[in-house]
């Protein structure tokens, strides 16, 4: 087993529009300001590891397929920058995928569109083809920008080969995760509108959020980690015991967009470095508490200096 971290999972380009307020429907409504840059759930969360881990002894892999377009060579330049090996990527003729990013400016809140594009081509067949890779890492991550068959192959090598296995359940899933998917969960980690919708209960408070973690629990996730937002994270063993962790304070809230991804890239990296588990997500808290101060979403993830000196003036 290495120290590598091995994200499968989506890049899209983000198209970010920050405005005032949400335009009704057959309205034209004009906005702040516009931006284009790397996204994609998978890509943000690789890009996040690969940051968080600078000097340490944990690798980056990521796991996808782009277009042979624009915004796969945008995608191909930030994985180079961030020092993650792009070798499991490939290229085939379907286009990039693109993210339209609805943005309030007063509030930092977001709406997201999201055509997956070339990498909703990835099938379970090719990512059988990286099973040496998948078993050779320390974590193993995902979401649910991939066929769900890709993801849930992806994960089923990683729990045979014995590597924790982090699954992200977003975007919020429309119909209701198979049980099986869930069980091949090490480390579930919804955020309250993700955990809503796979269980059918209210996440609104800190109590309810118990509730639900426990229902994912019982649903066959071996760990659930609830993030909270500003709150913090609520995580919840399969022993029965529930923790919340707080989040961490690092200035004024610029832009949500990707925190949660933010969270889950420092997460895996903590736990690939060995740390313990509620230390592993007070750092997945902290990443995520530095990125919401920036703008964009692969753009605003933290280098590790940065993180860890937000961690030190908290203790």
């Amino acid at each position: 087993m290495s120290n590598n971290v091995l994200v499968l999972g989506s890049f899209v380009a983000d198209v970010a529009f920050r405005m005032t307020r949400l335009p009704a429907w057959g309205e034209t409504l004009m906005g702040e300001t516009f931006a284009l840059g790397p996204g994609g759930k998978g890509s943000n969360q690789a890009v996040a590891a690969a940051r968080a881990l600078a000097g340490s002894n944990v690798k980056v892999q990521f796991m996808s397929r782009v277009g042979d377009d624009a915004f796969g060579t945008l995608a191909r330049d930030t994985w180079k920058a961030a020092g993650i090996d792009a070798s499991l990527v490939t290229t085939c003729t379907a286009a990039t995928g693109a993210a339209a990013i609805l943005i309030d400016a007063a509030k930092g809140e977001n709406a997201i569109i999201v055509v997956p594009g070339a990498c909703f081509t990835l099938t379970p067949a090719e990512v059988d083809a990286a099973a040496a890779e998948i078993g050779a890492a320390s974590v193993f991550l995902t979401q649910l920008e991939l066929p769900l068959d890709t993801v849930e192959r992806g994960l089923q090598i990683a729990r045979n080969a014995g590597v924790p296995t982090i699954l992200n359940p977003a975007p919020a899933p429309a119909t209701p995760l198979p049980a099986s998917l869930i069980a091949l969960a090490d480390y579930l980690t919804p955020n309250e509108t993700e955990a809503a919708l796979l269980t059918g209960m209210p996440v609104e408070t800190v109590e309810q959020a118990k509730l639900a973690a426990a229902a994912l629990l019982a649903s066959g996730a071996r760990n659930v980690i609830l993030t909270l937002g500003a709150r913090g994270a609520l995580v919840a063993t399969s022993d029965g015991r529930m923790t919340v962790v707080p989040a961490f304070d690092a200035g004024p809230v610029l832009e949500t967009t990707g925190a949660g991804d933010a969270f889950c890239g420092g997460f895996a990296t903590a736990l690939a470095e060995g740390q313990p588990l509620l230390d592993a997500v007070r750092f997945g808290c902290a990443t995520a508490g530095i990125s919401v101060t920036r703008a964009g979403t692969a753009p605003s993830m933290p280098h590790r200096h940065e993180i860890d000196k937000l961690l030190t003036r908290i203790v």
